[in-house]
């Protein structure tokens, strides 16, 4: 176990549609706020919240926000390597109560039990259900997991109330977000003309992450060519026309790969036959 000071992260660090935020808001920050007296009028103090959605979008961000503006609970992180000692951080989260336990990729251990192929696996995903079971309506804990594969889970977790109250996606950024975030991430950056609206035009469709890594390239060619901060249309283009090579070569990668899988699972079928 390691103790770790974590991130100081703001409302205003945090880039996301305003529903979104509206729901934090109301199934965790609210809450916690009217706690006690949901508990006395004979309501749990325990909620399950999974946040999932596509990689790069900042659900571990999320977390970070969530655990910043909630001082007062002590947060656990759990991986997947210390889930075999489940019992141990749960009976430690009732002794830090108000808590938030986290797990991050729930999918790795709590995948569904059709695609489990261990019994230590299998493991693992019960004594998560039982633990998570084994709360009480007084403990005051959130369980926080997040996931970017919503369908492998197992659904005696994702579906079941009382592991899992809420499931929020964290969404790929809109026109709106993407904007933000260009402005965040290249806060030093001056853009010209159609520059910004061309900029977060050509990254429809990409993540946060792939937003701040198409920001550090117009920064790095603003550097290479003597530090001058403008940025034009052309420079958008010069960083972006590469960057979709690049994606439209992975789709294209990941196609065929998927598709040799199939046609060699077709094979060994039909060598049992």
């Amino acid at each position: 176990m390691r103790v770790h000071k974590l991130p100081l992260v703001s409302r205003n660090d945090v880039v996301l549609p305003k529903a979104t935020m509206a729901q934090l808001d109301t199934h965790i920050f609210d809450f916690v706020k009217y706690r006690d007296e949901l508990k006395r009028l004979g309501q749990s103090g325990r909620k399950g919240i999974l946040l999932h959605g596509h990689p790069g979008t900042g659900k571990t961000h999320v977390v970070h926000y969530i655990a910043a503006n909630l001082p007062e609970h002590s947060t656990i992180l759990v991986t997947a390597e210390q889930m075999l000692n489940m019992e141990e951080y749960f009976a430690l989260a009732r002794v830090l109560q108000p808590c938030i336990m986290v797990f991050e990729d729930a999918d790795l251990v709590a995948r569904s039990r059709e695609d489990i192929s261990s019994q230590k696996a299998e493991t693992r995903l019960n004594r998560l259900l039982n633990e998570m079971d084994g709360l009480g309506t007084d403990a005051d804990i959130l369980i926080l997991l997040t996931t970017n594969r919503l369908n492998s889970l197992e659904g005696a977790l994702a579906s079941r109330s009382g592991r899992v109250d809420v499931a929020l996606e964290i969404p790929l950024p809109d026109d709106d977000c993407r904007e933000r975030l260009i402005k965040q991430y290249g806060h030093a950056l001056n853009f010209q003309g159609e520059a910004l609206a061309e900029a977060v035009a050509r990254s429809n469709g990409g993540s946060a992450v792939y937003v701040k890594e198409m920001v550090r390239r117009l920064v790095q060619r603003s550097v290479a060519r003597g530090g001058s901060l403008v940025i034009s249309r052309e420079d958008v283009e010069e960083v972006f026309s590469p960057a979709e090579a690049e994606v439209s070569s992975l789709k294209r990668n990941e196609k065929t790969e998927r598709r040799h899988i199939v046609e060699q699972g077709d094979e060994d079928d039909c060598g049992s036959c």
